[in-house]
Formats: C-alpha cells, sequence, structure tokens
C-alpha cells in the first residue's frame, strides 16, 4: 500500500505531460493575440499619423497658394501674340505639364515686397502627381515671357490625385464664368479654383478652394479721374532693352 500512495502523491506535486502542452498551447494563443492587438493599435495609430500629416501638408499648400494668387500684380509682358497681362495658364500637352505663370510679390521680411515670377506645374510620373511651385527673379516688362526659366522648385502636393484650375471671371450681369486656360489676356482672373481628386476614392479631399486675385485692375483704374473705360483699355507697349553693342573685332 505505501508504494502506491508514494506514487499518488508524486502525481499531485506535478504536471503531467498533456497538462503541460495544454498550458503551452493556451499561452501562445494569448500571445499572438496580445501581438496582433499591438500591431493593430499601431497600425491605427500610424495611420491616424499620416492622416493628420497629410491634411497639415493640404493647408499649408492652401495657404501657400492663396497668398500667392492674392499677391497677383497687373503688369505687362511681352509674348509672341504681342503685349499681355503677365498671367498665363496652359494645360497639358504632349512632354509639357499643366503650368501657371505669373507675377506676384514675395515678403522679404523687411517689409518690402520684391516682385518675382511664381510658377505652378502639375506633374505626373506613375500613380503620384505632384504640385510643385518655382519662381525666377522679375526684371521689368522687357523680360521675355517664353524665356522664364523657374528654380527653386518646391511640392506643394503630392499623391495619388488628379490636380487642376479652373479661372473665374465676372461676365455680363455680374455672373461667373470659369475657364480652364487663361492665356494671352488683357485682364487678370478675379478667382483661381483648386481641384482635387483621389484616384483610389473619387472624393474630393478640400471641396472647392477658391483664391482671390486682389490687383484685377490696372494702376490707371486708380487715379481719381479714372473710369471704367480704364479696364477695356489697351495694353501699353513693352518696352523692349536695346540689344548690348558689339565691338568690331
Amino acid at each position: 500500500m505505501r508504494p502506491r500512495t508514494e506514487r499518488a502523491r508524486a502525481r499531485q506535486g506535478g504536471f503531467t505531460l498533456i497538462e503541460a502542452l495544454a498550458s503551452l498551447a493556451i499561452c501562445s494563443v494569448i500571445i499572438l493575440a496580445t501581438v496582433t492587438l499591438i500591431h493593430q493599435v499601431a497600425r491605427n495609430f500610424d495611420r491616424g499619423t499620416r492622416g493628420v500629416d497629410a491634411a497639415d501638408g493640404l493647408m499649408l499648400a492652401v495657404t501657400r497658394l492663396a497668398a500667392d494668387f492674392g499677391s497677383a500684380r497687373f503688369v505687362v509682358w511681352e509674348t509672341e501674340a504681342g503685349p499681355a497681362v503677365a498671367f498665363r495658364a496652359e494645360p497639358a500637352g504632349g512632354a509639357a505639364p499643366a503650368r501657371i505663370t505669373f507675377v506676384g510679390a514675395r515678403d522679404t521680411g523687411d517689409g518690402s515686397p520684391v516682385d518675382e515670377v511664381i510658377s505652378l506645374t502639375v506633374e505626373r510620373a506613375d500613380n503620384v502627381t505632384r504640385l510643385v511651385r518655382r519662381r525666377a527673379a522679375w526684371t521689368g516688362s522687357g523680360m521675355p515671357a517664353g524665356r522664364l526659366s523657374p528654380q527653386d522648385p518646391v511640392v506643394l502636393l503630392e499623391g495619388n490625385l488628379d490636380i487642376a484650375f479652373a479661372f473665374g471671371r465676372l461676365a455680363n450681369g455680374g455672373a461667373l464664368a470659369w475657364s480652364t486656360t487663361w492665356t494671352d489676356a488683357t485682364t487678370l482672373p478675379r478667382f483661381v479654383r483648386l481641384l482635387l481628386r483621389e484616384r483610389a476614392t473619387g472624393t474630393d479631399p478640400l471641396g472647392e478652394a477658391d483664391f482671390i486675385v486682389r490687383a484685377d485692375a490696372p494702376l490707371a483704374c486708380g487715379r481719381p479721374e479714372a473710369g471704367p473705360d480704364c479696364l477695356s483699355r489697351a495694353l501699353p507697349a513693352v518696352k523692349r532693352r536695346a540689344a548690348p553693342e558689339r565691338t568690331p573685332g
């Protein structure tokens, strides 16, 4: 009787192999569930962080565009078709991207703005579309519009997006008429609208964003004796720079 009692006590004091395997299986399930939960929390947190970053980037781009279009200047430059207001919006064609070019003002920090040429291009590569801002020094109306080469590229928007602009002007009766181009015009557009669409969902992450072009009339319209005809007067001729004289060799 004694040996049997000792074996029974030995069984009560430890685990059998089956019990040990069962406990390991339960621990594995708990560890797997914990890892999955941590992974989901981290993924959702990362997704939320990316969403906040995208929203911040969109707001920064809108702020930059509002400042640029709001500072547009009513100045004249020389084009192939003759004098025109220095504001040109061209659609994409061939390898050339859609482009908006105009003269705006840049704050130098000391309260004295400096005019510069601003270029906005919609560039596509694979499934990524970028709205890129460039700039160049504005040297005056004698600067040929067709020879501009803006530098210092800054990506304002980037993603799987369709990016486009529309330009509004006041039509007869005070209604707004919109167009997708603005070339060789004698006036500036009254509004510029940014249009965004996510290709994956077809939604607009921004809604209608309209930017006001404040300098929509030439300086002559600000004179006390100016009348409504100041808006329809012919543009002044652009003064061409004299070519440097060549000394005979």
